[in-house]
């Protein structure tokens, strides 16, 4: 790679202050302790700081039905029992994994502004890479929240790219599929969707090998369907020569990557075993194309782990070396007891054979060699993008001493608890879980 790329950063300070409620395994509170590493390993001296506008919700109807964001803007804890109907019809509240709960409208709007934000600077050229840590919620659906996800900040974003270019490529390397930016696209050869995820019995459920994508769409859906146990060499065998075939045949304008932490090491969902360095070479070799990409967090659910992994790969994306010692920050005892920033992978079983993964890899391949080259579109008026708010971020003061309880917290095994979730409700299969206190997370007297 010759020449360091322009790197965009967009964060909302009060992002990191949301709470889904107690035994829930999604911490927007990770957000925040991701971006006090960076801050605290003086990375944000080489990027442009910015704090991302809340989105509006015309500019969420541009994926998402009117009726579903007006209720999610007047949905809250207290008024809950008027809503039953369209709770039930938009696969929110107490029975589901997408719980109502206070601010949850006020957090849709600055995880999917900051896509947003992030997409309108790479078309206007200010950037080559935008990254947003607090996006990546890539479940939701046009009038349905699925999988802790409720605005599908992907979709808002790829939407906003292709008023610009031609084609667009998103790529998932968190363990669950992207159903949900699938789904949006299936039928589209202006986006190719790429997601490497656990599959069979394990939330969503979807992103079969043959779920190639319908009409025009066909052949623009390529997803590689893996088991328990994938390590670094396994994923990014899998990764690289796909990869380097689909930049060879469809030709993005721009690229969307979902970095979900979920598919390393320790997750309480997760059951893959990549290393940081593994997970982050995904970002490094997507970089090496040299094509304007939009950054995005995800999944993930050890939070100390997550905000090591999205650190490091803004580390990578910077091309900055960091020392592994963890340097003081507001969370820096989340980090016991090594303090140290890299994981290293557990002593377990591939269940992903070397059989196995050829086979996937010989089909994905196969399939692109069977697309007829890289769709072209009319050139027409490019629609006006969003306003752009541009606030540098200064390193907050609040400054909390409190611990996380991280017991319980560790890999999953990939057997019966893993996240298995009725695809009806989405709702996990045991609804175990044990509340951490930490007052970020504002639990209430107790």
């Amino acid at each position: 790679m010759t020449g360091k790329q322009r790197i965009s950063y967009f964060y909302q300070p009060d992002v990191g202050h949301f709470y889904y409620g107690p035994s829930h395994p999604m911490k927007p509170h990770r957000i925040k302790m991701a971006h006090h590493l960076i801050l605290s390993y003086g990375m944000y001296r080489q990027m442009e700081c910015y704090r991302s506008h809340p989105a509006t919700p015309a500019e969420m109807a541009a994926f998402h039905s009117e009726d579903y964001i007006q209720f999610l803007a007047k949905a809250t804890p207290d008024n809950l029992r008027g809503h039953s109907t369209a709770m039930q019809r938009f696969n929110v509240g107490e029975y589901t994994d997408c719980p109502v709960f206070d601010g949850i409208f006020e957090f849709t709007q600055l995880y999917a502004g900051a896509s947003l934000d992030g997409a309108v600077k790479l078309n206007r050229g200010d950037a080559d890479v935008a990254i947003n840590w607090s996006g990546g919620l890539h479940h939701a659906k046009k009038s349905e929240a699925s999988g802790f996800c409720y605005i599908n900040d992907i979709v808002l974003a790829i939407l906003e790219l292709l008023k610009v270019h031609a084609r667009v490529l998103y790529i998932d390397i968190d363990i669950h599929h992207g159903d949900g930016v699938e789904e949006a696209f299936y039928c589209t050869d202006r986006v190719m969707t790429f997601s490497l995820h656990k599959y069979g019995d394990f939330f969503p459920g979807t992103g079969h090998i043959k779920d190639t994508g319908a009409k025009e769409g066909t052949g623009f859906s390529v997803n590689a369907p893996l088991t328990s146990g994938m390590t670094d060499d396994a994923y990014v065998r899998i990764f690289k020569p796909v990869m380097a075939k689909i930049m060879e045949v469809f030709r993005p304008g721009a690229i969307v990557l979902q970095c979900g932490a979920d598919s390393i090491v320790g997750d309480r969902l997760g059951c893959f075993n990549l290393s940081l360095r593994g997970h982050a070479e995904c970002v490094r070799y997507t970089q090496s194309f040299r094509v304007p990409t939009l950054v995005l967090g995800g999944g993930g659910y050890t939070i100390r782990n997550v905000a090591r992994c999205w650190a490091y790969e803004t580390s990578v994306l910077l091309d900055v070396d960091l020392p592994d010692e963890i340097p003081y920050n507001d969370y820096y005892e989340f980090y016991a007891p090594d303090y140290k920033l890299h994981l290293t992978p557990d002593q377990r079983e591939n269940l992903n054979t070397e059989a196995s993964l050829e086979s996937v890899r010989i089909d994905l391949l196969t399939q692109l060699n069977g697309l007829k080259g890289a769709p072209s579109v009319q050139m027409m008026e490019v629609p006006p993008d969003f306003e752009l708010i541009r606030q540098s971020i200064g390193v907050e003061d609040d400054r909390s001493d409190a611990k996380e309880d991280r017991e319980g917290e560790g890999m999953n095994d990939g057997g019966s608890g893993d996240d298995v979730r009725e695809r009806g409700s989405g709702r996990t299969r045991d609804g175990k879980g044990e509340r951490r206190a930490h007052e970020a997370e504002f639990y209430d007297n107790d």
